[in-house]
């Protein structure tokens, strides 16, 4: 029998009322401050992750037995940045309402901000993990408040001091890193394992949304992204961190966010954020069983 072409994510085929965790896509990148790309992000990730087997012989673990539900790209308008966050916050909250998990593909780092104003209407006490090249922690860009740059300088605007977690920053201006001192948990640098594993064993419990920016690693491994900057961390131990956030954390949403797939000619990157995903959902789908 004939069907109609519905590309999803690998593996992620359950139907929406028997999923636990839920992907959507944010293909929107109208604030990113250098090259532009990251709106094709999500389409690359669903679409290539078909190079990708279902299992993981790393967890030794199968998608064909998680229940995930793909919900595509959503529609946005990128002439409005307001509008655009609204619609992912809504998308968001419809997810969150339903018991469900919601798996945000960016898209630019900005996105992130819809879902955690929704996460944090059901979770008052949420904690944010954040791994990135850059503390995002700018008051405004240029004068903009609503900019990739400022993203967890907005999170922090409705969690409040001791709530965010960062990892392997090493970049913002200095300002940003002053401010940063007083207000929120920075490591740079690095994901320290040591260091992770103690920050989950403090939010042992806590609602936690994660948030992933693919520029955390190094761009010799990963060069598709629009802000690229030297010295990050690899591959395997970016999947390692990652998957002990999904393991061990009360994680209530997360995204991974800012491939700009056409800024890298040999796919590497994509195939990279790819593997980044089946393994975060994985990770949450033993989490949650």
């Amino acid at each position: 029998m004939l069907k109609a072409n519905i590309e999803t994510f690998l593996g992620c085929e359950a139907a929406y009322e028997e999923a636990d965790i839920v992907l959507y896509g944010a293909p929107f990148d109208s604030t990113t401050s250098y090259r532009p790309g990251a709106r094709f992000g999500s389409r690359a990730i669903r679409s290539e992750s078909y190079g990708l087997e279902t299992y993981s012989p790393y967890q030794d673990f199968d998608l064909a037995d998680c229940c995930v539900f793909d919900a595509g790209d959503q529609e946005l308008c990128f002439g409005d940045v307001s509008l655009a966050l609204k619609d992912l916050e809504e998308r968001a909250s419809e997810i969150l309402s339903d018991g469900k998990l919601p798996f945000l593909l960016g898209g630019e780092h900005l996105v992130t901000l819809a879902a955690v104003r929704a996460a944090v209407k059901k979770y008052p006490d949420l904690a944010i993990i954040h791994f990135d090249a850059h503390t995002d922690l700018r008051d405004d860009y240029l004068g903009a408040k609503l900019s990739h740059a400022c993203v967890i300088r907005r999170c922090w605007e409705l969690l409040g001091d001791g709530r965010i977690f960062q990892f392997g920053i090493r970049s913002g201006d200095r300002e940003e890193w002053r401010w940063g001192k007083e207000h929120v948990t920075t490591n740079p640098f690095v994901i320290d394992p040591e260091v992770l594993s103690e920050t989950l064993r403090r939010l042992e419990g806590r609602p936690v949304y994660f948030t992933l920016d693919l520029d955390v690693m190094d761009p010799g491994v990963f060069p598709g992204t629009g802000t690229p900057e030297p010295g990050g961390v690899s591959f395997d131990d970016l999947r390692k961190a990652a998957v002990a956030v999904c393991s061990r954390a009360n994680i209530v949403g997360c995204d991974v966010n800012e491939l700009a797939p056409g800024l890298d000619a040999s796919g590497i990157s994509t195939a990279a954020a790819c593997k980044i995903v089946r393994e975060m959902l994985l990770a949450l789908s033993k989490n949650n069983i």
